[in-house]
């Protein structure tokens, strides 16, 4: 067992205390298109503008940690949470503040 595996065996998300895995390419591909459109933050509130190439996630995908320089940046309150992202992007065009008429 190589010292990633038995890194991922111990750790867990220091918000719901759960099992972490490394984030799929999938996912890192959403998370940097919403970093792009300025649609992320970390846990604060403060902007995520830098580009994420690795992250560890936890069991039910809510919590995302970026991994810098092969160092998981495990602290709560830089977590990045992953619903509010996951959202539909707007289409190009559409206007979603006028609401109903």
């Amino acid at each position: 067992m190589n010292a990633r595996e038995e890194l991922l065996k111990i750790v867990r998300c220091p918000i719901e205390h759960t099992p972490l895995h490394e984030a799929d390419a999938e996912l890192l591909d959403r998370l940097n298109r919403a970093i792009e459109q300025q649609r992320v933050i970390d846990r604060l509130g403060n902007p995520v503008t830098d580009p994420v190439p690795a992250a560890l996630v936890n069991e039910g995908e809510s919590w995302l940690y970026p991994v810098i320089d092969n160092i998981p940046c495990l602290i709560a309150d830089e977590a990045i949470a992953v619903q509010p992202w996951q959202r539909p992007e707007p289409s190009p065009g559409t206007d979603d503040s006028t609401g109903p008429t």
